[in-house]
C-alpha cells in the first residue's frame, strides 16, 4: 500500500512537471512579438512596400498566426498613404507543413480592412509589385484554400496626368467576401498569369460613379488583372436591378463594362444622385441597359462611356419641360382633359438610347401623356451643357370641336382620323427647354431674302 502510495507521488509529480516545462516552452512560443519588426521588414522585401504591424502574436488549437493593426504603405509614384489597412488578420497554418519547413496557410481571414485601389497614369496599380524588383525573392506562399473578408471598404480612384489624386470612381462598403484558392502571389505580381480566386461577395452600398446600389450580392471572380462579378443582385432606388459587372486592369487605364436590367426604379431619386439633377423627373423607371468604357486619368474618369438600352418610365411629371402645357396653351387646349390638373404629367415614356461622345440620342421616343401623345426623336447632351435637340408630332387625344379644329388646321396643324396633330422642335436646354411648334428649319439655313421691287 505503501510503495502503491508512493508511485502515484511520483508519477503526478512527474506529470506536473512536464506540464509545467511544457507551460513555459508554450508561453515563451506564443510571445513572438519581438519578432514584429523582422517580419515587417521581410514583407518589405517581398512586396516592395513598408509594411506596419500594430501586434504580432500567435494562438494554437488551430495554430494561428495574428497579426493586429497591419497596414502596408504606397510606395512612389504613388502619394503618401496605405494600400491596405487591416484591424487583424488571423493566418490558420499547417503544422503537418511547419514540420517540413513550408508556410502553408490554410485559412485567412481580414476584419475590418480598409484597401486603396490607385492607378497611375503609365499603367501601374498600388498593389503590384514593382517590376524592377529582383525575382529572387517570392512570397513563400501556396495557394490559400480559403480567404474570408469581414466588414471591408474599398475605394477606387485614378491619379490624375500631373499625379495629383483623382476622384474616386468607385466604391464599396461593408464588404462580406468569402473567396476560394487565393492566389496572393498572382495579385500583386503583374507577370503572373493565373486565376487568383472566385466565391461570393455581399456589400452593403456600391457606388460605381453617381450611381449607388445597396444590399448587392453576387458572384466573384478574380483573374489576370480582371474582376468579374457575377449575377449580381442589387436594390436601386426602391427598384431592383440584376445582372453584371467587371473591371479590366491591365492597360494604361481601367476599362469596365455592365449589362442588367432594372424595374421598379424611382426616378425622381435616380436623377437626384447627379448633381443638380434634383426636381428633373418623377415616375417609375424599368428597362435593360448595357455600358462600358475607359475609366479616364482625369477629373471626369466616366464621361467617355458608352451604352445602349431601352427605357419605360410610368406615371411620371417632368417639371422644368412641361410639354404638354406648350403643346396645349399654343392652342388654348389647356382647359380639356387631365392635363389641366397638371400639365408637365404623364402616363408612359418609352425609347431606346444610345450614349456617345457624352450624347444620349434616341431613335423612338413614345410620350403617352393627359390629352397629349408625342413620338418623336433627338438626343440631350450629357457633358454638363444639357443641350437638347428634339423633333416630332404631337396628336390631341381629345375630340375638338369644328371651330376649335378650324383654328387649328388654320395654324398648321393636321387633322388625322379625326385627331388633331402637331409638327414640333425642342431646343434649349433642360432649364431652360425653347418649345416650337411647326416643321423645324435645318440649322443654319435662314430666310431667303426678298426680291427686289422691279
Amino acid at each position: 500500500m505503501t510503495v502503491g502510495w508512493k508511485r502515484g507521488r511520483i508519477t503526478v509529480g512527474i506529470a506536473a512537471v512536464l506540464v509545467l516545462a511544457l507551460t513555459v516552452l508554450a508561453t515563451t512560443f506564443l510571445q513572438v512579438d519581438h519578432y514584429r519588426p523582422w517580419v515587417a521588414a521581410f514583407l518589405h522585401e517581398e512586396i516592395g512596400k513598408d509594411v506596419e504591424i500594430g501586434r504580432l502574436s500567435v494562438a494554437v488549437f488551430p495554430l494561428t498566426i495574428r497579426l493586429d493593426q497591419f497596414g502596408v504603405k504606397n510606395a512612389p509614384p504613388f502619394p503618401r498613404g496605405y494600400v491596405i489597412q487591416v484591424a487583424r488578420i488571423d493566418a490558420t497554418v499547417s503544422t503537418t507543413a511547419l514540420l517540413h519547413r513550408r508556410l502553408v496557410i490554410t485559412s485567412l481571414v481580414l476584419e475590418d480592412p480598409i484597401l486603396h485601389l490607385t492607378s497611375d497614369p503609365d499603367g501601374p496599380w498600388n498593389f503590384e509589385r514593382s517590376p524592377s524588383m529582383s525575382r529572387q525573392h517570392s512570397i513563400p506562399l501556396e495557394v490559400i484554400p480559403r480567404a474570408q473578408i469581414k466588414r471591408g471598404e474599398v475605394i477606387a480612384s485614378n491619379l490624375l496626368p500631373s499625379d495629383a489624386p483623382g476622384p474616386i470612381f468607385f466604391e464599396a462598403h461593408q464588404v462580406t467576401c468569402d473567396l476560394n484558392q487565393v492566389n496572393v502571389r498572382g495579385l500583386i505580381d503583374r507577370s503572373v498569369s493565373s486565376m487568383d480566386g472566385q466565391g461570393t461577395l455581399n456589400a452593403s452600398v456600391v457606388r460605381l460613379g453617381w450611381v449607388a446600389a445597396r444590399n448587392l450580392g453576387s458572384a466573384v471572380r478574380l483573374e489576370s488583372r480582371h474582376v468579374f462579378f457575377q449575377d449580381v443582385k442589387a436594390d436601386v432606388y426602391q427598384g431592383s436591378a440584376r445582372g453584371t459587372l467587371s473591371f479590366d486592369l491591365s492597360g494604361k487605364s481601367a476599362h469596365f463594362e455592365t449589362t442588367g436590367q432594372v424595374s421598379g426604379v424611382d426616378v425622381a431619386q435616380l436623377v437626384a444622385a447627379f448633381p443638380h439633377g434634383g426636381g428633373r423627373m418623377t415616375g417609375r423607371l424599368e428597362g435593360d441597359i448595357t455600358l462600358s468604357g475607359e475609366i479616364a486619368h482625369s477629373i471626369r474618369p466616366l464621361a467617355e462611356i458608352r451604352g445602349t438600352g431601352h427605357v419605360t418610365v410610368r406615371n411620371g411629371q417632368v417639371p422644368s419641360l412641361k410639354l404638354n402645357e406648350s403643346l396645349m396653351k399654343l392652342l388654348h387646349f389647356n382647359d380639356l382633359g387631365p392635363a389641366k390638373k397638371d400639365a408637365s404629367a404623364f402616363k408612359l415614356i418609352r425609347a431606346d438610347w444610345n450614349l456617345q461622345n457624352q450624347r444620349l440620342t434616341s431613335r423612338v421616343v413614345d410620350i403617352d401623356g393627359y390629352g397629349v401623345d408625342v413620338d418623336g426623336s433627338g438626343s440631350v447632351s450629357v457633358s454638363g451643357s444639357n443641350e437638347l435637340s428634339y423633333r416630332g408630332r404631337a396628336t390631341i387625344t381629345t375630340e375638338q370641336p369644328f371651330f376649335t379644329n378650324l383654328v387649328a388646321r388654320l395654324s398648321g396643324a393636321t387633322l388625322h382620323e379625326g385627331k388633331l396633330q402637331f409638327p414640333f422642335h425642342l431646343e434649349g436646354t433642360i432649364d431652360e427647354p425653347v418649345f416650337t411648334e411647326g416643321e423645324a428649319k435645318p440649322r443654319g439655313v435662314e430666310k431667303s431674302a426678298k426680291p427686289p421691287p422691279r
